[in-house]
């Protein structure tokens, strides 16, 4: 350790740690004070022992409250994830301590045909293993990773992922290609035609998600680049249970959906993929950790090498045809 990192280590205490983040969270003294059952004048004081170790003011008071600036905000949400790895190594204790081998917390879509895949590759090669799935939207995991609730992300790399500095925060181990996938029950008649083209299925009664989602702008997209208007859909649906049931309960639909979530559905049964060109790229897949400089476990390593391999034998299912 630096001198700077030794002085903190020194005269900080977790007790000061909580206080960052009771700040942050009430933005009042009053609101701290109650959280944390110490009096204002004492929350004060930790304050200003907080801002002289750090040499620098962390907080800007006002007749509105006290509100971290861009300092505090970053004191705070290291703070954070001091904490959040303190209460996982309390966890992790007692999960070791009733028998398990370790302990993996892994974010991940609640649509995902390989980390399911993954997980079960991993019980077989480390039985003694404990996992905990996380579900969620990929931004919102990504926050918790970072913060030092979850050891991995498995989720898209979106465009709000990439801005910012969220990036460089983040060290990517497995990326896999996705794309979009059409989907009908096994009884539509559309699959006996072959390979299609985005504008022979203008027509079709289409089930997609709403537009604010990728894989809906990237089905508008497809039939824009083929010439033709992109069709106005008979339903619009976000939920893999509402898809999946809607889907094999009317053979006259047609949905799009990402290849994790055909790959799902192509695994449960009852529906096939069409074999629509040209091929619709979504932005890939990957698994995250923190990029914070510490050495994986062999359980994470062993799981990264699962969701690699779970990925692989997943493809050829997912690209089928009728």
């Amino acid at each position: 350790m630096d001198s700077k990192t030794d002085h903190l280590v020194r005269k900080l205490r977790l007790r000061h740690l909580e206080l960052l983040v009771a700040l942050s969270e009430t933005a009042t003294m009053r609101g701290a004070s109650a959280r944390l059952h110490l009096s204002q004048p004492a929350i004060s004081k930790m304050l200003g022992e907080i801002e002289s170790c750090f040499g620098a003011r962390l907080f800007e008071r006002s007749h509105q409250g006290i509100h971290a600036n861009a300092l505090g905000a970053g004191a705070v949400f290291h703070a954070r994830a001091v904490l959040n790895q303190l209460e996982r190594a309390t966890e992790d204790v007692e999960a070791m301590q009733s028998g398990a081998l370790a302990m993996l917390r892994i974010g991940a879509p609640s649509v995902t045909a390989t980390v399911p895949a993954a997980v079960a590759a991993l019980r077989r090669q480390m039985p003694g293993v404990s996992v905990q799935l996380r579900e969620g939207r990929v931004q919102e995991l990504i926050q918790r990773l970072l913060e030092g609730e979850l050891d991995g992300v498995f989720g898209a790399v979106t465009p709000e992922l990439l801005a910012g500095d969220t990036a460089r925060l983040l060290e990517p181990v497995v990326m896999l290609k996705d794309e979009l996938c059409v989907l009908t029950a096994n009884a539509n008649k559309l699959h006996r035609r072959g390979r299609l083209r985005w504008a022979d299925l203008q027509a079709a009664a289409w089930m997609v998600p709403p537009k604010e989602t990728l894989v809906r702008q990237a089905f508008m997209t497809a039939f824009l680049d083929d010439g033709v208007t992109p069709p106005v859909p008979v339903i619009e649906a976000i939920s893999s249970v509402t898809i999946g049931t809607l889907l094999r309960h009317d053979p006259t639909l047609v949905c799009v959906v990402r290849r994790e979530h055909a790959s799902d559905e192509l695994a449960r049964g009852g529906v096939r993929r069409l074999n629509v060109t040209p091929k619709m790229p979504l932005p890939s897949f990957g698994l995250f950790f923190r990029r914070d400089g510490q050495q994986q476990s062999p359980a994470m390593r062993a799981f990264a090498d699962a969701v690699r391999q779970a990925s692989m034998r997943r493809r050829p299912a997912a690209h089928a045809t009728a």
